[in-house]
Parts: C-alpha cells; structure tokens; sequence
C-alpha cells in the first residue's frame, strides 16, 4: 500500500512539473511556443514521460482546467424553484471564473485558442467540468418538474458554453481588465431569465 502512494505522489508531482512546465512556456512565449518538446525540456522528463500521463498538449491543459476544484453534481442538492436553480448555476460558473483567475490571464489566453481543438465539442469525446455539472444538474431539475425551459437540453448547455467563452474571451483581450465575475454573473442571469 505505501509503495502504491509513493507512486501515485510521484505521479502526481512530475503531472504538476509537466504543468508548470506548460504554463511557463504559455505565459513567456505563446502557445505557437508550447510544444511537448519544449514542455519535456521546460520541465527535465523524458518524452515518454509525458505521454505516460498525456495524450497530446491539448489534453495536458484541459486536464488542469477540468481538474479544477470541481463542484459534485450529486451534492448539488435539488433547488426548490427556477429562481434557486438559476443561482446554482450561476455558483457554479463562478467557481469556474476564480479558478481560470488563478490560473491567469496569459494562460486562459493562450488556452481558449481555435488551435486548441480539446475545446471542440464535436471532436471531444469527454466533456469538460462545469458544462456536465450543469448539465446534470439541469436534468435533474427538469425530470423533478423544477424548471421546464423551453429549449432542449443540449441547446441551453451549448449556449452556456458559448456565454462562458465570451466572458473568459473578454477578460482575456482586456488583459484582465474586465469585470469577469460581474460580466459572467450578469449574462448567465439574462440568459437563464429568459429560458426559464
């Protein structure tokens, strides 16, 4: 049992080593910069220890962004009206707006990139944590007979997602000058005011 630990922090810390590897390079030099080349130099691993806990660079950011302190959709205890559900929500993309302020501005920048094809939600096989917090969470609600919205499921976490991109892309371009939570909180009730 202790070698296994030992292991697992040993995994853990080349898996963080790897990630500031990564995120130096992102905040330095730009993602056209952020090769596994350069991020197994970055950080002093082998190649083959970063596909040992990577598939590509692409799932080494997203790793970090949906390893986030994550909310337990089973813990989300059912709200009771539309209007406590809204807010649930909108508690949830806060959570998601402090942790990208942790990670930074240089990093989210360089993360939220068409190049970037983990965000693709036709090619990503998983999906990201808040969108399937969200996601079932609304569901949930939904079969309870909380909320009924009058669009598809699918549509409203897609529109969401494309609202969160918007404010992480605001923030961004406005090198952190931007009213994040404020802006985020606003959209997301506007939106959600109107669905249900």
């Amino acid at each position: 049992m202790c070698e296994l630990t030992k292991q697992q922090l040993k995994s853990k810390e080349t898996k963080e080593k790897i990630f500031r590897a990564a995120r130096h390079i992102l905040q330095k030099k730009g993602y056209e910069e952020l090769s596994i080349k350069n991020i197994c130099e970055e950080a002093g691993v082998s190649n083959g220890s970063f596909y040992h806990h990577f598939k590509t660079k692409d799932d080494l950011l997203s790793y970090y962004i949906e390893d986030q302190p994550s909310i337990n959709p089973d813990l989300l205890d059912l709200p009771r009206d539309s209007r406590e559900a809204k807010e649930t929500i909108i508690y949830v993309y806060l959570n998601y707006v402090h942790y990208c302020q942790e990670l930074g501005v240089e990093f989210m920048a360089n993360y939220y990139t068409p190049k970037n094809q983990s965000l693709n939600p036709l090619i990503r096989t998983e999906r990201p944590y808040p969108i399937v917090t969200v996601h079932n969470y609304l569901e949930k609600c939904i079969q309870a007979g909380i909320v009924s919205p009058r669009l598809s499921l699918e549509d409203i976490t897609t529109d969401i997602r494309m609202i969160v991109i918007g404010n992480v892309f605001e923030w961004c371009l406005k090198t952190g000058d931007a009213d994040f939570e404020g802006n985020m909180k606003r959209s997301l009730r506007v939106y959600l005011d109107g669905i249900f």
